[in-house]
């Protein structure tokens, strides 16, 4: 669902981008903000935002870049589609850190591997982050899965409970995802694209595109519920169940396997990824006969000239599109190392400033 420049005008993308700036700043305050009042901040698995949960968000933003580097056949459509990733995100990490998480991934894939346009780039950002993440998960998703937290057993939550959160907000994410590139490329008066047309394939296309994403979330929730169940709690701000006086919690193994999963889903497993046109590209075809349509403005040439500077693997291969190596692998280890890097390093800064502000106040 990744939009390219030509889908939006130059007034629209600069709103989006403004849209999506706004909510990452406010994630960033919120997150500061976290906490800041209590008397020391300090690095345990708690429900606020600290050092402790950096190896997490940075390996699981790494683990949604390179699962959404295999697309997946929808059969009987001759399309396909990768999961989105912010359900999944917000659910180990809460909202605000998976919005800026899922940003570093599409940034990093925006302007190292030219996959999305970066006059869209604030667009993608809000309709596959800000919508999952400062959305759907407040209203539907950590409601339900406070009800799992209260229904499980001891630390673990109620399995049903949990993977219904998961199905509805994976799929109502999606789906507004979905509608959100629709009322943009309207707005932006792209008239090879009518609404009426465009929203009847977008919508059930994504709707088959979320039924793969909720099995993917869903078992790695169960996975995590089951080997650190703190995680998903603390994520909601649940309460930990018999917690005063123990240990902190350890979550290096949970960290291990997911950056152990990124490498091979990025190294190994993305080789297999369907060739199909994605939900986006296929609907497009479908209205307007083609997937490539084109926009030929210099606020759109401006942006295609830096993408190409920036761009070291376009389209997860070489430039030559040849060589000993498989282009497709190093991207998929490379763009992972990139996202872990940046996830990491953005949720650091954070942490930084909040003992900063937590010395400050002492």
């Amino acid at each position: 669902m990744h939009m390219s420049d030509a889908l939006l005008s130059p007034a629209v993308g600069g709103a989006m981008y403004t849209a999506s700036a706004a909510a990452i700043g406010w994630s960033i305050y919120k997150m500061k903000k976290e906490d800041a009042s209590a008397s020391g901040i300090t690095d345990s698995f708690d429900s606020g935002f600290s050092a402790a949960k950096l190896p997490l968000m940075a390996v699981a933003g790494a683990f949604v870049f390179a699962a959404q580097m295999i697309n997946f056949t929808i059969p009987g459509t001759g399309s396909s589609g990768h999961i989105g990733g912010g359900i999944l995100l917000a659910g180990m990490l809460g909202g605000c850190p998976a919005l800026l998480t899922i940003a570093a991934v599409l940034i990093i894939q925006c302007l190292f591997f030219a996959d999305g346009g970066l006059l869209a780039l604030g667009a993608n950002i809000f309709n596959m982050g800000v919508i999952p993440c400062l959305i759907i998960y407040p209203l539907i998703f950590r409601p339900v899965m406070k009800r799992a937290a209260r229904g499980g057993s001891g630390q673990k939550l109620a399995t049903g409970r949990m993977t219904a959160a998961a199905i509805i907000s994976a799929v109502l994410g999606l789906q507004l995802g979905a509608f959100g590139v629709v009322l943009e490329t309207t707005a932006s008066g792209i008239t090879a694209l009518p609404f009426s047309t465009f929203v009847l394939l977008m919508q059930p296309i994504h709707l088959a595109i979320g039924i793969v994403e909720v099995v993917i979330t869903a078992a790695v929730f169960v996975y995590v519920n089951n080997s650190r169940p703190e995680i998903l709690r603390s994520a909601i701000g649940a309460e930990q169940v018999g917690a005063a006086g123990q240990a902190p919690v350890s979550i290096r193994k949970t960290v291990c396997v997911l950056a152990v999963l990124a490498l091979i889903v990025g190294g190994g497993l993305s080789l297999f990824a369907s060739a199909y046109p994605d939900g986006l590209e296929w609907s497009m075809e479908k209205v307007a006969g083609t997937a490539e349509l084109e926009a030929a403005d210099s606020a759109h040439s401006v942006a295609q000239s830096i993408q190409e500077k920036t761009s070291i693997l376009p389209d997860y291969d070489f430039a030559s599109g040849s060589g000993a190596v498989n282009g497709t692998s190093v991207s998929g280890v490379v763009g992972a190392a990139m996202t872990c890097i940046l996830a990491g390093a953005a949720g650091g800064i954070i942490v930084f400033l909040k003992r900063r502000n937590g010395h400050k106040r002492q």
